[in-house]
């Protein structure tokens, strides 16, 4: 089955900037500045790249999470094609990893560390997320989910189950068929474990897969589909015009009171539902970033964003009655309460621009603390909100105010 591109319907507004006077105010929703930033310095020097691994340095992570009581940190180190761990959460600026897995050591770096797939090596691994008492990290170029029962506290720890290949040993997109299928993947980006259900974000097969409790063998296929009507077709938005079933670039997944929600990058939009769906292609009752279900351009056609607006949001999370995603692509976090939920709705916080219509790379400056440029993760856990700030090359951690 070939992959079937589809012209998106977009606004014909144009491209105007908000004037001072009527731009609207802002609530914060973490302190001032990070707590502590790991990979890169929280005011960098031009010249900092981070591309040389060490037990110090990330490149463009894309994931990280806090996944055991204790304060266990673990990040996706995307570039590098490695998980890096601490033991708890850091307290100092750069403090060095204590472990790694899918390297040898924490100077080699390499595509499933310049050898075969195995247990524990790497392909552009992307998101990450508790898993019962364990993780669960999707493993994007290798098209494959891997799970670890109990959070890994040492080096190169096997996972124990792989979801998306038969084996630890293949790494092959829809396990080499033309089709999506109800095991395999291609391009899987975004997991999470909500209410005893794991979740996937299969992007480049344009929907999420959900698993009925945490998966016990290899190759276990998917009990739901959403973004399609069945579990082989794999076109963008199902082969038809956008609409509240269909999906473009799905990412992050989270449930915020009550709802389930799923980032749709491709699509500029969060799409939610009353409660996790329990039926293939369930359509979602409300977007975010949108005002309606077929109109999906980057900031509703605007070249400015505006505080109902979103371009490329790819995680996302939740914390009570709050929705935080990292509206990547205009290098900022929003944040929307529940009692404002509703087609189109505004979002009331932010964090990374100085108002709802300013966007660019920290700011179209240099980098500095509170600056952000195209983070691609987030993750919630107790009053902590994880970062991964990934043009900067970095992993961000601030305490919430909500």
């Amino acid at each position: 089955m070939s992959v079937q591109q589809v012209k998106l319907k977009i606004s014909p507004q144009p491209s105007l900037k908000v004037s001072k006077d009527t731009i609207t105010p802002h609530e914060q929703f973490v302190e001032e500045k990070p707590i502590v930033v790991l990979g890169a310095g929280r005011n960098p020097e031009l010249i900092e790249t981070g591309i040389q691994p060490t037990s110090k340095t990330c490149f463009g992570p894309r994931g990280g999470a806090v996944v055991d009581k204790n304060g266990c940190l673990w990040v996706s180190d995307t570039g590098h094609h490695r998980l890096l761990g601490w033991k708890s959460i850091p307290t100092t600026d750069q403090t060095p990893a204590d472990w790694v897995i899918g390297q040898p050591n924490f100077k080699h770096e390499g595509r499933n560390a310049k050898g075969e797939v195995t247990a524990s090596t790497l392909n552009v691994p992307t998101g990450i997320s508790i898993c019962g008492d364990g993780i669960a990290v999707a493993d994007a170029w290798n098209h494959r989910v891997l799970i670890w029962k109990d959070v890994p506290n040492n080096n190169n720890v096997p996972a124990d189950i792989v979801l998306g290949q038969s084996d630890f040993s293949s790494n092959e997109g829809n396990q080499g068929q033309p089709s999506a299928s109800a095991n395999s993947f291609h391009w899987p980006y975004g997991v999470a474990w909500i209410d005893e259900y794991l979740c996937v974000a299969d992007s480049e097969n344009r929907r999420v897969l959900i698993w009925k409790g945490i998966p016990q063998e290899n190759n276990q296929p998917a009990d739901i589909v959403l973004g399609q009507k069945d579990f082989t077709t794999r076109d963008e938005n199902a082969g038809g015009e956008p609409n509240a079933m269909s999906m473009r670039w799905p990412h992050g997944i989270a449930m915020w009171a009550g709802h389930f929600c799923v980032s749709d990058a491709g699509n500029n939009r969060i799409m939610i539902w009353k409660g996790i769906p329990n039926s293939n292609g369930a359509e979602c009752d409300y977007v975010i970033g949108q005002t309606t279900t077929d109109i999906v351009d980057h900031n509703q056609s605007l070249y400015w964003p505006r505080d109902n607006a979103l371009n490329m949001p790819y995680a996302i999370a939740t914390k009570g009655d709050w929705l935080i995603t990292a509206d990547t692509a205009n290098s900022r976090l929003l944040a929307w309460h529940i009692d404002d939920l509703a087609n189109g709705a505004s979002a009331r916080a932010l964090l990374g621009q100085v108002n709802f219509n300013e966007k660019g790379d920290n700011r179209w400056q240099p980098a500095c603390a509170d600056s952000l440029c195209w983070p691609y993760g987030i993750q919630i856990h107790n009053d902590h909100l994880v970062v991964a700030d990934s043009g900067n090359n970095r992993i961000s951690i601030w305490r919430l105010t909500l």
